[in-house]
């Protein structure tokens, strides 16, 4: 949206992503009860199906852009998107958005299929140090730029707390933990899990995102937990207009992730103004803990991780100082700022080219 300010910008999108099979959620098209904020858009690329591929390219050639970019967040991605990209690549400047390099579950393919998508890039943007670093050691030719996480801004403003906790059906007057996201292994739920069972009832836990697979072993720690009448389960997809309930309602919000890279769950916390407490992992200290919105734990294990949600409730300057500091990212990581740094990037690669 950003760029379509100032430039005629048009978007090519998936007719499907994963074949069902490999889909580990409910769904992975938009549904019409979803209030996602809509996008127009060319839906054409089915990754499952090669014949899609030439298609696809040839619809974005023929509308001759001057520019494409790519977002790029698994390696399941690399033949379709790198079919696309180094065909494009004759005609125009190509520019991946590199979410990840190496997923955060990864398999012995992933650096072929990556570096098969580089090879029809320009040049290359990545959100933090660690993703960069993933892009040196496979590509170290590679041109790039470190950007950052814009901030998500499309979910609304925040409600009334009280408001928020009645839609939810939480207690007044309890210290609101949050996990928010697609809940995947690497994301540490469990080791949030057992750490909340180490928390008098003051405080209640949130959990609430779409399952990418079995739930059984949360429920099994949920069930064994001196903690578990406290513990607030919305297991499903959430809508765009519903994420304001969950982060109004919340005090903190917890990423206790085993690997990481940024997360898009901090830049919706830094939209609601939630600090966090994040572990030391990927470019998650860089991210929260080096601009001061928020604490980080040592490591990923409930005990580093309790305690840092306990320091936190334990003196009020935190907050104050957390949300500060959110404020000003919130100024910084703009997407109007994430958008000028991009093009600037951009413009570089043609006059150097």
């Amino acid at each position: 949206m950003e760029l379509g300010k100032e430039n005629t910008v048009k978007a090519f999108n998936f007719k499907r992503q994963y074949p069902g099979f490999l889909f580990p959620g409910k769904t992975q098209y938009v549904t019409k009860d979803d209030d996602a904020v809509p996008i127009e858009s060319e839906a054409l690329l089915d990754t499952a199906n090669p014949f899609t591929y030439g298609r696809t390219y040839r619809a974005i050639r023929d509308w001759k852009p001057d520019l494409v970019i790519i977002s790029y967040w698994m390696s399941y991605f690399g033949p379709s998107l790198g079919y696309i990209a180094r065909r494009l690549k004759k005609h125009c400047k190509v520019i991946s958005i590199l979410h990840n390099v190496i997923p955060h579950e990864p398999k012995f393919f992933d650096a072929p299929l990556t570096k098969y998508f580089l090879g029809g890039c320009s040049g290359n943007v990545t959100l933090c140090d660690e993703v960069s670093a993933d892009l040196e050691k496979i590509m170290p030719r590679a041109r790039k730029v470190t950007l950052f996480h814009p901030v998500y801004a499309h979910f609304g403003e925040r409600i009334p707390r009280e408001e928020a906790e009645n839609i939810l059906g939480l207690e007044h007057g309890k210290k609101n933990l949050l996990f928010f996201g697609l809940i995947r292994d690497y994301k540490g739920l469990d080791i949030l899990l057992e750490a909340f069972g180490k928390l008098d009832d003051s405080y209640t836990l949130i959990v609430a995102g779409e399952p990418y697979g079995s739930f059984v072993k949360y429920e099994e720690i949920i069930q064994r937990s001196p903690a578990k009448d406290r513990i607030k389960l919305f297991t499903n997809y959430i809508k765009d207009s519903e994420v304001k309930w969950y982060f109004s309602a919340a005090d903190l919000a917890v990423l206790p992730y085993r690997s990481a890279t940024q997360s898009g769950i901090s830049a919706i916390s830094w939209h609601f103004e939630v600090p966090m407490v994040v572990t030391d992992v990927g470019g998650l200290k860089q991210s929260v803990g080096d601009t001061g919105t928020g604490l980080v734990a040592q490591r990923p294990d409930p005990d580093c991780v309790v305690e840092e949600i306990r320091r936190y409730f334990s003196d009020e300057n935190i907050r104050t100082l957390c949300i500060n500091s959110i404020k000003a990212e919130k100024d910084r990581l703009s997407w109007k700022s994430f958008s000028r740094k991009l093009l600037e990037f951009t413009d570089n690669l043609y006059k150097n080219a």
